[in-house]
This record gives C-alpha cells, sequence and structure tokens, in this order.
C-alpha cells in the first residue's frame, strides 16, 4: 500500500502546469476510489479509515461517493478542491472538481459485477449498465450545477473506460472536459505484443484493409452511399469528438492498453504508403463494432478516438501487474515519451484521401 505523502508533490504547483504533478494527482485520487472500496470492505470507519490521507494530502474534499446499484460498492467519487488561504492564489489553474473512477477489485464483494461490466466493455456495450447511468448523471449534474468550473475526470483500467465514455457523451453535449485516462482498455488484438516490427506492421496492414472493406459492404448493405453529404454515424461521432483530447497513460507491458500506441502510429505509417482513405475508415470503425452492430446489437467502441496525448511508460516493469497498475503513474522518476496526434474534422472524412493532421 502506498501512502500519499510518498508522492512528494502538491496543486500549488499545477498553475505551472507541471505533467507529473498533474499526472500524480489525478492518479492519487484514483487510487483514494479504490481506498473508499475497500474501507468499506473492511468496515473501516472513522479513524481506521484509509482512504481520506489520498484526497486530504492535496487539499480537496469528498462531497460524495458514487455508489454501485447493483452491489452497493463505491467506483467512483467527485471531489472538490479547497486549498488553505494562503494557497489560493497560486492554485487558481487547478481543478474545482475531479470525477473519479476505480478499476476492477477482485474481492468477493466486487469481483462478480466488476467481471460482468468487464464483459459489458469487451462488448461495446458499457454505456448500457446503470453503473454508467450513475456516473453520466453525476458529471452532468456538476458540469451543470457549476457551469464554467474546471472539472477533471480520471480513471484506471475499467475506470478509465468509464472515463472514456463519460467524457466522449459530454463532448456532444457541447462541454470539453480533461481527461486522464490510466491503463485505458482498447478492444482489440494485442498486435503491439508481436516484436517484430514487420510482422507488427503486416497485421496491421491486414487488418486496417478488412476494417474498411467490411465498412464499405455495411454501408453498402444498409443502403448507403459515397456521396459527400451522406455521413455514417461513426463519421459523425468522429468528428464532433475531434475537439476532445484526453490524455492517455500506457504501458508497453500491459496488453490492455498497449494497442493504443499502435492504434495511432499507425495512421502515419498507412499515409506513407498513400492509402489514407482506408486508415480513415478503419481508425473510425472496429471489426468487433462492426461484427455487434450486423447482429443487430447497439454498440460504442470507446478506443476510436480522433485526439489524444498519448503518454508511453518506457521505464521497465517487472511484471504485468505492475504494468497495468495505477501506482506507476504517481513515481516522479519515469521514462515517459509523449506523442500528441490532433485531427481536424475536415479529414475526419473518410471520402476525402488527404491524410489526418498528427502532431
Amino acid at each position: 500500500m502506498y501512502l500519499p505523502g510518498e508522492v512528494t508533490l502538491s496543486l500549488s504547483n499545477v498553475k505551472r502546469n507541471c505533467e507529473h504533478n498533474r499526472r500524480s494527482v489525478a492518479a492519487s485520487l484514483v487510487q483514494a476510489v479504490y481506498v473508499l472500496e475497500r474501507d468499506r470492505q473492511l468496515n473501516r470507519q472513522s479513524v481506521e479509515a484509509l482512504a481520506p490521507p489520498w484526497w486530504e494530502f492535496f487539499h480537496f474534499e469528498l462531497i460524495r461517493k458514487l455508489v454501485d446499484d447493483a452491489d452497493m460498492s463505491t467506483f467512483g467519487a467527485i471531489f472538490e478542491f479547497n486549498p488553505p488561504s494562503s494557497q489560493d492564489a497560486s492554485a487558481a489553474n487547478a481543478p474545482r472538481f475531479v470525477i473519479a473512477f476505480r478499476g476492477t477489485i477482485t474481492e468477493k464483494d466486487t469481483i462478480s459485477r466488476d467481471l460482468s461490466l468487464d464483459l459489458h466493455l469487451l462488448q461495446n456495450g458499457l454505456h448500457r449498465t446503470s453503473r454508467f447511468t450513475i456516473a453520466m448523471q453525476a458529471v452532468q449534474n456538476v458540469a451543470s450545477v457549476f457551469p464554467g468550473s474546471t472539472i477533471w475526470l480520471a480513471g484506471h483500467s475499467l475506470g478509465a473506460g468509464m472515463a472514456i465514455l463519460t467524457g466522449r457523451n459530454m463532448v456532444k453535449k457541447g462541454v470539453l472536459l480533461e481527461s486522464f485516462l490510466f491503463n485505458p482498455p482498447f478492444v482489440a488484438a494485442p498486435i503491439e505484443r508481436i516484436r517484430d516490427e514487420r510482422v507488427k506492421h503486416g497485421f496491421r496492414i491486414a487488418r486496417s484493409v478488412i476494417t474498411a472493406g467490411l465498412t464499405i459492404a455495411m454501408k453498402g448493405k444498409t443502403g448507403g452511399n459515397s456521396d459527400n453529404s451522406q455521413r455514417s454515424v461513426a463519421e459523425e461521432s468522429f468528428s464532433i469528438l475531434s475537439s476532445w483530447t484526453p490524455y492517455l497513460y500506457v504501458n508497453p507491458g500491459d496488453h490492455i492498453c498497449s494497442e493504443y500506441i499502435g492504434y495511432f502510429k499507425h495512421r502515419k505509417n498507412m499515409e506513407d504508403l498513400g492509402a489514407g482513405f482506408i486508415e480513415k475508415l478503419a481508425t473510425q470503425n472496429s471489426i468487433g463494432d462492426l461484427f455487434f452492430k450486423a447482429l443487430g446489437w447497439e454498440s460504442e467502441p470507446l478506443h476510436l478516438l480522433p485526439s489524444a496525448d498519448l503518454i508511453v511508460n518506457v521505464s521497465p516493469s517487472p511484471d504485468f501487474k505492475y504494468a497495468h497498475g495505477i501506482s506507476q503513474w504517481w513515481q516522479p522518476e519515469l521514462n515517459l515519451q509523449c506523442s500528441k496526434y490532433r485531427a481536424r474534422e475536415l479529414d475526419l472524412r473518410a471520402n476525402i484521401g488527404s491524410p489526418g493532421v498528427l502532431e
């Protein structure tokens, strides 16, 4: 168990846009939600509770727990920043609220519900769950009651999926929330784990061609056409999301999230091959999504993002548990590789062959 005292930083430095501070604060508040649920399970109350130091260290207050209606577990929390009067000016650019979501806890009180939600995520159906409804209502309420306030979303693993889903839906309502997504799940074959770069690149090209072909076939089956004024739901959604730039924190040793590395990098490779048209279709769709829609299921793949700041922890990871864990993200001496990926609305149209904007 890590203690917040080991995270040697404070929110008074957030105003200087220190990425380590911002990342560490967001990760620590996600950890706070994990500990909140463990406090509940072990009946740790009052002075015995271990969760409060995780937010009090950064001068946050817990204003609401988000409780799952199926198993009564705490899956999220809303924190409000309340700095000492001496820090009011220095913390002016700090978030007023942080809404954090935990990932799966494999304890008897939570494992059944959490694994059920993991399965929904794999089926692109997390939006159909009551946990998402509770999370979405909470985020909407904070954004509507405190318009103009700086609000962060943060989540880890399954919780990162929840944060992506709520963030995407808020974008569609015209609200852009700064989002910190730790080890976000990418629902696809883990091609990134292949060591041979040529084989890896070949697999990605094949997947792009298959996805693009299935997309065209599905459009033909549903009576779609290639007219410029005719845009699919996927294209429209992708276009709207282009203005939102979440922070994705991934570890190459974590097959649950590592595919994001190739997802963005592969765009440039396809452009270099002159296959931008194919990649536009492949970027906006997934084989799993097309399969579920062919079966008549409502599907919303979370991993299809037009823009992001991708932060990769290339520091050595001793094992998968560490590579997928939240604790790595508040460590001060990480070897991080950061890439910015941006896409303009015009470049997102699959019927235009010009490449997207990659920075």
